[in-house]
């Protein structure tokens, strides 16, 4: 690449000769950088003033700190002589003292606030109104006190000690570290921003120019279809590289879920195609069970053997007919279902119930594994436990001779949640595992599966917002796992709703 193109119709401010090589070449966009950097050096240094004028306001409130210390050891010291001497002088006195505490308390609350907390400045106003609190009763008696009756005081005189050298303490290190930064800040900006200026030369001329024409053609392929990652060999810690890789990222993602688009696609249009022929169907399926029914009661006694059995297949099958059909529809329905906040939990429980008695005929063990999952789904609990209860089935029907299946349930970053459904069965090849969310699409005998349970599952999850993966392996067992979005994270539903 020689260089930028010249803007086709630049405008009048910029067609003079200075402005253009500013603003339309390389040259000169690092000639800006380097003015800009310079400035924002000079900048920096301001900044350090602005630093130290900081610096002698910590030392001003340290002074106050000293101040509030030195007070309360004074007043420590007319405690020790009135508990020692018993004359009330000593108390009247450290009284002064006390109410210059109280005029330091205030005007450094905010402070001491900033320094440590709320809850230490409340823990040290309490130790003062209680030690002021005693100091006045001791003056209003002032004698007839044994030498055990100060004992109060002198703890409260302690914790007040504490806390004043705390804060002085406290007051200290903030003071030095603000030292620290006024004495290393110009120099270490100024060295940062000098080693800034070589870089970008080299970022420039190695990781900029380099890397566009692997990004164009990344690009461009990616408008062809081709979503081939892209090979680049550069800087490894510049934004270009980064954004290639991010294309990268982009191409395999695109690549990995073609196939959920597709089935997304077609899902929607067999939704539609579906419902209407689930309703068309729905009539005639009932006056044939309704006529079958209505034959057999009123000719039951004229039928011989053959005629009731012929009869009874014609109820059989007309009532699997509707079983479908009602598979159909639950497929395409796209009605809003009532939702609120579930914790998961809940929904693996309540469908357990509705399908234990299911696994234990079967000889299947189920085992349940719900961990600290942190936040509620916000959802159909009628709609979720069709999902599980559809998968523990298939599970159940993928073990005809007894196995265990795994139900787990935990938090997965940043906001989801994951339900692992997980069988010991016979597992499933690679070709059916590409088609199990296809309608009508199954792997058991005729007349055992409509082929509509696993499409049904994909629907309302999508509708929920989250998503259904599938690992299986021929003998070695099948995992689904559902990710739902956790409550307050549904606003961007995965599919159509």
């Amino acid at each position: 690449m020689s260089g930028p193109s010249p803007l086709p119709h630049p405008p009048r401010f910029l067609r003079t000769q200075p402005l253009r090589w500013l603003f339309g070449s390389i040259k000169g966009q690092i000639f800006v950088l380097f003015t800009v950097t310079f400035l924002s050096v000079c900048a920096l240094t301001l900044m350090d003033f602005w630093d130290l004028s900081m610096l002698k306001r910590h030392l001003l409130l340290e002074d106050r700190y000293y101040e509030l210390l030195n007070n309360v050891l004074e007043v420590r010291r007319y405690e020790k002589n009135y508990l020692l001497y018993k004359d009330r002088a000593n108390l009247l006195e450290g009284r002064r003292y006390l109410q210059k505490i109280d005029s330091l308390v205030l005007s450094l609350s905010h402070d001491i606030v900033n320094i440590t907390d709320w809850k230490k400045f409340e823990e040290f106003r309490d130790v003062l109104v209680g030690y002021e609190r005693t100091h006045r009763l001791y003056l209003d008696l002032a004698r007839g006190q044994s030498a055990g009756e100060g004992e109060l005081m002198r703890r409260q005189g302690r914790e007040l000690t504490d806390f004043a050298t705390m804060f002085l303490r406290i007051k200290q290190q903030e003071t030095r570290k603000a030292i620290g930064n006024v004495m290393f800040l110009p120099f270490a900006f100024l060295g940062v921003f000098f080693l800034l200026m070589l870089l970008v030369m080299r970022l420039v001329t190695l990781g900029l120019l380099r890397p566009l024409k692997v990004l164009q053609t990344t690009i461009q392929g990616v408008a062809r279809g081709n979503y081939s990652p892209a090979s680049y060999e550069g800087l490894q810690t510049d934004e270009m590289h980064g954004l290639i890789d991010a294309f990268d990222r982009m191409a395999r993602e695109l690549e990995v879920h073609q196939e959920h688009l597709l089935q997304a696609r077609k899902m929607a249009a067999l939704g539609t195609f579906t419902a209407g022929v689930a309703h068309e169907l729905n009539n005639p399926l009932n006056n044939i069970s309704l006529t079958a029914e209505t034959y057999l009661e009123q000719y039951e006694d004229r039928m011989d053997a053959g005629a009731r059995e012929l009869i009874g297949d014609i109820l059989t099958q007309s009532e699997r007919a509707c079983d479908i059909v009602k598979s159909l529809l639950d497929f395409s329905r796209t009605e809003y279902m009532p939702r609120s906040s579930i914790e998961p939990s809940e929904i693996i429980r309540s469908t357990v119930a509705l399908v234990k008695k299911q696994v234990a005929l079967a000889g299947v063990r189920l085992e349940l594994r719900i961990g600290e999952v942190s936040r509620p789904i916000y959802g159909s609990m009628r709609s979720l436990q069709q999902v599980f209860s559809n998968l523990l089935l298939n599970g159940v029907q993928a073990m005809p001779n007894g196995g265990t299946i795994t139900v787990e349930v935990r938090d997965e970053p940043p906001d989801l949640v994951r339900f692992d459904v997980r069988d010991t069965g016979a597992g499933m090849d690679p070709e059916t595992l590409e088609r199990i969310f296809e309608p009508f699409f199954t792997t058991k005998e005729a007349g055992r599966g409509t082929g509509l349970g696993l499409a049904v599952v994909y629907s309302i999850v999508k509708r929920h917002g989250g998503r259904i993966d599938v690992k299986s392996e021929v003998g070695g067992g099948t995992v689904f796992s559902v990710l739902l979005p956790a409550a307050g994270m549904e606003g961007k539903p995965a599919g159509p709703e």
